[in-house]
């Protein structure tokens, strides 16, 4: 059995390698998806730097983070936040209880049937979990430019296998929902789960995109000299495109209430 990614835990505690630079560049949320978050107590599973509490938080909502990597906590808490260090399976509630739980860009990180049980848990009746993710697709022209960069520098990664594989980037990512829905399933306690899609794009200059490129999971873990190559080639390759790229984005999230 292949091995799942919330079992790699290196890979999962790796982003806050520089959290000011995981803040500064990773894409945020559409403001759709966040209101329909808002609720008085949220419990924020992967807070990372605060990106979604942030968010809910300017909407008057009380979030407390459960973060396993203790220096992308630590960037939350100077920001103001309650963060436990912690991940949400091995995480003590200490009898609270939450109105909602969310868990942006994260939750294929967390054992999908226990993590869906401990927020069956911690969830009042009614409340909500939902999971969302970003799916990133570049336009066909940087789609193969960059096929080619991984290709040619990392050619067993999953980035060359995603960049030359001929399904989209949300049907890449149904498979987590699947994976989230399931887990919800399998808790015994949620409802029947919807799933949420908001369409938009972002134009990617070159710098933008290769500042945020060390920021990316695949590449969290890469020695210096390997990620340097990296994005040089990865800049070559904008460079050739005239500077910049369209990536289409699709916001895509799986969400049930706690019914029992």
């Amino acid at each position: 059995m292949p091995i799942q990614p919330h079992q790699q835990r290196q890979v999962a505690e790796s982003f806050g390698i520089d959290p000011r630079r995981y803040d500064r560049t990773r894409p945020r949320y559409p403001d759709a998806l966040i209101e329909r978050l808002v609720a008085p107590e949220v419990l924020d599973v992967g807070i990372g730097t605060g990106i979604v509490a942030r968010a809910l938080r300017e909407r008057g909502c009380r979030v407390l983070g459960v973060e396993p990597d203790p220096r992308m906590a630590d960037f939350s808490r100077r920001d103001g936040f309650d963060v436990e260090v912690a991940t949400v399976e091995q995480w003590d509630p200490r009898g609270r209880v939450f109105d909602a739980v969310v868990a942006g860009q994260t939750w294929h990180w967390v054992d999908p049937v226990a993590g869906a049980a401990k927020a069956g848990a911690v969830l009042r009746e009614g409340g909500r979990l939902t999971l969302f993710w970003n799916a990133g697709q570049p336009s066909p022209e940087a789609a193969a430019a960059f096929k080619e960069v991984y290709e040619r520098l990392m050619p067993e990664s999953m980035m060359a296998r995603a960049y030359g594989s001929s399904a989209s980037a949300v049907q890449m990512y149904s498979s987590m929902l699947d994976t989230a829905e399931g887990g919800m399933r399998e808790a015994g306690v949620f409802g029947e789960a919807e799933r949420w899609r908001w369409d938009w794009e972002h134009v990617y200059s070159r710098d933008e995109w290769l500042d945020q490129v060390p920021a990316q999971g695949a590449h969290t873990t890469l020695p210096p000299d390997q990620l340097a190559a990296l994005v040089a080639a990865t800049g070559e390759a904008i460079d050739a495109l005239g500077g910049s790229f369209v990536m289409s984005f699709a916001t895509v999230a799986v969400t049930a209430t706690r019914a029992r």
